[in-house]
C-alpha cells in the first residue's frame, strides 16, 4: 500500500515538472519571438552631422530643422535633400544643396566652407555603405577631378580613387590641384564598411595671370645733318620767316612731332615735357634733316621731295 502511494505521488510530481517545463519553454519562445518582431517592426534610423563656416540654417526635405552645428541620429533612412543657407551679414554667400542616401545605423558627415560662389566654396561629405564583415574599402572623389591624392603621406595617383585594401582606423587624406587651394581631412574607416569621401576644393584667389607685355611705341626721330654753318636754326613756324626759337647741331636726334605737308619741314621736340608741363618744340628745314625709326640701325635718309623754301629776307643759306 505504501509503495503504491509513493508511485502515485511521483507520477503526479513528474506531471507537474513537465507542465512547468512546457510553460517555461513556451514563455521563452514567446519572449524571443517578441524581441524578433520588435526588431523587425522598429523603424530604421540613420544619423547626419553638419558643420559649416559661417553658421547656416539647415533644411531637410524643405523643412528647417535647425542651424549648424547640427546632429540628428533619428533620421529616416533613404534619400533626403539637404540645403544649407549661410548666415552672412557682410558679403552674400552662395547656399549649398545636395542629395544624400541615409543608411540605417550610419552617420553621414557634411562640412562646408561657404564662399561668394560655388567655385570659391569648399567642403566634404563623408558617408558609409555596408559591406560583408570581412571587407573594408575607401573611395575618394574630388571636385575638380584628376586631383593629386595623398593618403597617410603616400601618393596614390589621382582622383577618383578606390582603395580595395586599407586598414581600419584613422587616415589622413590630402588633395591638391592646380589653381585650387589644397585640402586635408581625417577619416576613420571601419571593418565591414565602404567609406566614401567627396571633397570639393576651393578655387585659388591668387592665380598668377600672365601680364601682357606692353608694346613699346616706336617714335620717329629726326637726325640733324651737316650744314654749311655747323648748326640748324629752329623756328616757331615752318618757314624761314618764322621766329628763331633755338638751334640744333649735326648728328643730334630729336623726336618728330609733326611734318608740314606744304613745305615738308619737320616739327621736333626740343625739350621733353616735365612735371605735367608742355614740351618745347619747333620747326626745322627738311633739307638738313632725315627721319629715322627709333631703335633702327638704318642711317640712310628717308626719301623726301625737296620743296622750295619760302623766300628769305636774308641772302644767306636756308637753315
Amino acid at each position: 500500500m505504501s509503495r503504491l502511494y509513493v508511485f502515485v505521488k511521483l507520477t503526479a510530481l513528474v506531471r507537474k515538472v513537465r507542465i512547468f517545463g512546457l510553460i517555461f519553454i513556451g514563455g521563452g519562445f514567446i519572449v524571443a519571438l517578441a524581441f524578433f518582431l520588435i526588431g523587425i517592426l522598429k523603424p530604421k534610423t540613420a544619423g547626419v552631422f553638419i558643420d559649416t563656416n559661417p553658421a547656416s540654417a539647415v533644411f531637410i526635405n524643405g523643412l528647417q530643422v535647425g542651424r549648424t552645428p547640427y546632429r540628428d541620429n533619428k533620421q529616416k533612412t533613404g534619400e533626403v535633400v539637404i540645403k544649407l543657407i549661410p548666415e552672412s551679414f557682410e558679403i552674400p554667400l552662395v547656399p549649398f544643396e545636395t542629395k544624400l542616401n541615409l543608411v540605417n545605423g550610419i552617420e553621414t558627415v557634411i562640412r562646408r566652407e561657404f564662399g561668394e560662389t560655388d567655385e570659391f566654396s569648399s567642403g566634404e561629405i563623408i558617408s558609409f555603405e555596408k559591406l560583408s564583415k570581412s571587407e573594408i574599402s575607401l573611395v575618394v572623389i574630388s571636385n575638380p577631378d584628376s586631383a593629386q591624392l595623398i593618403i597617410d603621406g603616400q601618393t596614390k595617383a589621382f582622383t577618383p580613387y578606390k582603395a580595395g585594401t586599407i586598414t581600419p582606423g584613422e587616415h589622413t587624406i590630402s588633395i591638391s590641384s592646380k589653381d585650387y587651394v589644397d585640402k586635408t581631412i581625417k577619416v576613420k574607416t571601419q571593418q565591414g564598411y565602404k567609406l566614401t569621401a567627396i571633397i570639393n576644393l576651393q578655387k585659388s584667389r591668387n592665380i598668377a595671370t600672365p601680364t601682357p607685355t606692353p608694346e613699346i611705341e616706336k617714335k620717329t626721330l629726326v637726325e640733324i645733318l651737316d650744314t654749311p654753318v655747323g648748326f640748324l636754326r629752329v623756328r616757331a613756324e615752318p618757314s624761314t620767316l618764322g621766329e628763331e626759337v633755338g638751334q640744333v647741331k649735326p648728328n643730334e636726334e630729336y623726336v618728330l612731332v609733326e611734318e608740314d605737308e606744304k613745305t615738308g619741314w619737320y616739327k621736333i621736340e626740343l625739350v621733353p615735357a616735365k612735371d605735367g608741363g608742355e614740351a618745347k618744340a619747333g620747326w626745322i628745314s627738311n633739307q638738313y634733316a632725315k627721319k629715322i625709326e627709333q631703335g633702327s640701325d638704318d642711317t640712310s635718309p628717308t626719301p623726301s621731295v625737296f620743296k622750295t623754301p619760302t623766300p628769305s629776307v636774308k641772302p644767306t643759306v636756308v637753315n
